[in-house]
């Protein structure tokens, strides 16, 4: 007999004579002549309660069952007689695949995000990490799908780059070199013996390889890992993340704060008419405004904002920010929420920043002081997107790279594309955690990733 996931059979509409389910027991209490087992196979959010009788062969193994065993049980679903559930199973056969010991980590009550993050390996099966990581899995899906019904093409950009995108060099280095013996010319390291014969480094982003295909293809995007060795450990940073990064050819500012205002409003009635269960509990135990942040930013016209303007707003606020506002610095997290949730109380579009603090690939304005990039930002998180035109003027994108400091001759097949066939472009990434944090009031990184890579954290 095949199996069936426990969440169709929670939505069947009759009764089914033969079932069988697999699962792992949550808890089991016990009459005089039954066993209650509740079971859950990951697939959604509730368990099964399965009768177990005590005519069934293997009745007394039954009865020590303990929580996190694994067990196949043959049955029928009926009407469940209890409260708050509308299907049981009739277990005619209960097979006991694996008896889980007493030292079982998880039982039957709330612990701790700290305490689940050491056990990372197991977590998934508490009801909370088992719902964050399914919705993980949806919103991959609602991705895909969003980039297909808009005629993009998916591509897979490399994971070990010799480019920096960013300019800020927190980079992981690879190398196949003995750290004994490194070998080294003119007192420096000889990267010419080393595996690629030059330096080597885990990707920051893969925008500029998704460029290139986007200036072929046309409209293209990139779904996958990137890495940042900033030793940071706070509740937004990660050593390894993934990031959706579309790029679109002939392209303005204009149409890829569009795109970008579409996406988020996109993926948010997405998670709230797909993942109600799961979404429930979130907005039950973790934020309670949960649902009136998704609705406000799938349903709201976002504010187009210049940068200028938002740097004159907060300066003249009457609030205490920890950290100063003025033009010429990046905006924090306290003040793009500020902005979002106090100001406007909706998603707000920053553009035209200083070009002074973003990358040497932004589109030069003809003030010769601001770049064409935008920033999406949203209630709680802040920035959620960050994105550009990109500059597809040869001339200028070579003093650009001058003025930031970068070799030229490691981004030639770079300047190639502004040398054949150049056109406007835009693009942006969106950090995949730090949307999972939005559509589930979680609130660290950490918990978002199945096995999240920190500062000193390499375990599972």
């Amino acid at each position: 007999m095949k199996r069936t996931k426990i969440f169709k059979l929670l939505n069947s509409e009759t009764p089914i004579k033969d079932v069988l389910i697999k699962g792992w027991v949550r808890t089991r209490r016990d009459s005089k002549t039954f066993s209650f087992l509740e079971i859950n196979d990951g697939s959604c959010l509730k368990n099964v309660q399965v009768i177990a009788d005590s005519g069934l062969d293997n009745y007394d193994a039954i009865n020590r069952i303990s929580t996190g065993s694994a067990v196949a049980v043959s049955g029928e679903l009926t009407p469940s007689k209890g409260s708050g559930q509308k299907w049981e199973v009739q277990a005619t056969d209960i097979d006991i695949l694996h008896m889980s010991p007493d030292s079982f980590p998880l039982q039957k009550k709330r612990h701790s995000d700290e305490y689940l993050r050491s056990i990372a390996h197991l977590r998934p099966r508490t009801n909370k990490y088992g719902a964050a990581f399914r919705i993980r899995s949806e919103l991959s899906y609602a991705i895909h799908t969003f980039f297909r019904d808009r005629d993009f093409r998916y591509i897979h950009t490399p994971i070990i780059t010799g480019s920096d995108c960013e300019g800020a060099g927190e980079m992981f280095r690879l190398t196949t070199f003995d750290f004994k013996n490194i070998p080294e010319i003119d007192g420096k390291t000889d990267f010419n013996q080393d595996f690629f014969g030059k330096e080597a480094n885990l990707t920051v982003s893969g925008q500029l390889s998704a460029e290139m295909f986007a200036l072929s293809l046309g409209d293209v995007y990139t779904f996958g890992p990137t890495f940042r060795a900033e030793n940071s450990n706070t509740s937004r940073h990660a050593a390894e993340f993934w990031m959706i990064e579309p790029e679109m050819a002939f392209c303005d500012l204009e149409g890829n704060m569009d795109l970008g205002e579409e996406m988020v409003k996109y993926l948010a009635t997405f998670i709230l008419d797909e993942c109600k269960d799961d979404l429930d509990l979130f907005a039950r135990f973790v934020d309670k405004q949960l649902m009136n942040t998704l609705e406000n930013i799938a349903e709201s016209t976002y504010v187009r904002l210049p940068y200028t303007e938002a740097v004159d707003i907060l300066t003249h606020s009457k609030f205490k920010f920890e950290y100063d506002v003025s033009y010429g610095k990046d905006l924090q997290s306290e003040h793009e929420r500020y902005l979002t949730e106090k100001h406007f109380k909706k998603p707000v579009i920053l553009y035209n920043y200083p070009k002074t603090i973003k990358p040497f690939y932004m589109r030069l304005n003809d003030d010769n002081k601001t770049v064409a990039a935008m920033d999406v930002l949203v209630p709680r998180i802040g920035e959620i997107i960050g994105g550009s035109q990109r500059e597809e003027r040869l001339d200028i994108l070579e003093h650009r790279m001058d003025e930031t400091g970068l070799n030229k001759e490691n981004y030639w097949w770079y300047l190639d594309s502004r040398r054949y066939g150049s056109v406007e472009h835009s693009g942006f990434g969106l950090g995949f955690e730090r949307l999972i944090m939005l559509v589930t009031g979680i609130s660290n990184i950490r918990d978002v990733i199945p096995f999240p890579r920190t500062p000193k954290n390499i375990d599972f």
